[in-house]
């Protein structure tokens, strides 16, 4: 097993708790969902990716082991979290990476494409990009998905919300992360998204030139996979939206015997670009 080295980063959206592999070479940097945190990369930062690629896992502000954020108004948006994945990234003294953005973090790592020039590449999971016209057309809209938003949750809703993402995979620990995180953060979210203050993610990724990895389980209930096949991308890896058969919102989770092997291919491919550009 790859040694991990843990640490706390001190940032202005607060106290940024990480693990990461102690590889040399591009970082991958792995962003978790809504209400989450980074233990969910776990089969990740055990495995066999983690011997070959500097894999960094954190929790985002309000959320595992980081602290809450100390101005919740600006941290608790889309675009707030991007800055402090950024800001993290330049306190690690890091100006190049890959982001593996999953649901929520994969949202954060399309915001991200404006906000870090040394972005080489990014893949998102479960996480359809949506224009401000155009959400509800993303998602499947479940009864448990209003648990995302709503800043108390009884311990019957946090049991839906589990459930309803990770089915029979679910471990207490994912449980522990819901009932810990920051209800400020769900509520502010989609105050912001309600109020329209967040970038037009289609139109992002429509535009953007970083290659883009498309990589959702096939049975995913959250999203509407169909949606991510209507997107025009810019720059798509493989030039079409992976569905991984007979998996759920969280496919790496789930199985990272089948997504791990993709997201090695989508890595190789950034590196050979990337000695070659």
């Amino acid at each position: 097993m790859t040694k991990l080295i843990r640490r706390v980063v001190k940032t202005s959206h607060g106290d940024i708790a990480l693990e990461e592999s102690v590889q040399e070479g591009l970082p991958v940097l792995l962003i978790h969902g809504n209400s989450s945190c980074r233990g969910v990369f776990r089969h990740q930062l055990d495995g066999p990716l983690a011997a070959r690629h500097r894999l960094i896992a954190f929790d985002l502000p309000g959320h595992g082991e980081s602290s809450n954020a100390p101005d919740p108004s600006r941290t608790y948006l889309r675009g707030g979290l991007a800055d402090a994945a950024v800001e993290l990234l330049g306190e690690l003294g890091i100006d190049e990476a890959v982001v593996l953005g999953w649901s929520l973090g994969g949202h954060i790592g399309i915001d991200m494409i404006a906000r870090f020039p040394g972005l080489k590449g990014l893949m998102i999971s479960g996480t359809p990009p949506v224009g401000r016209d155009t959400m509800a057309q993303g998602f499947t809209g479940l009864p448990q998905a209003g648990a995302a938003s709503r800043e108390h949750l009884s311990g019957a809703e946090i049991d839906a919300f589990v459930q309803g993402i990770f089915g029979d995979s679910a471990e207490p620990f994912l449980r522990d992360a819901v009932a810990r995180a920051d209800g400020r953060m769900r509520k502010r979210l989609f105050e912001g998204l309600r109020a329209g203050l967040n970038a037009d993610q289609r139109e992002i990724v429509e535009t953007s030139v970083i290659p883009l990895a498309v990589v959702n389980g096939g049975a995913d209930r959250i999203v509407n996979l169909d949606y991510f096949d209507s997107v025009s991308y810019g720059n798509l890896w493989g030039g079409q939206c992976v569905r991984l058969p007979g998996l759920g919102h969280a496919p790496f989770w789930q199985s990272p015997e089948t997504f791990d092997p993709v997201l090695t291919r989508f890595l190789a491919d950034i590196e050979a670009n990337r000695a070659t550009g």
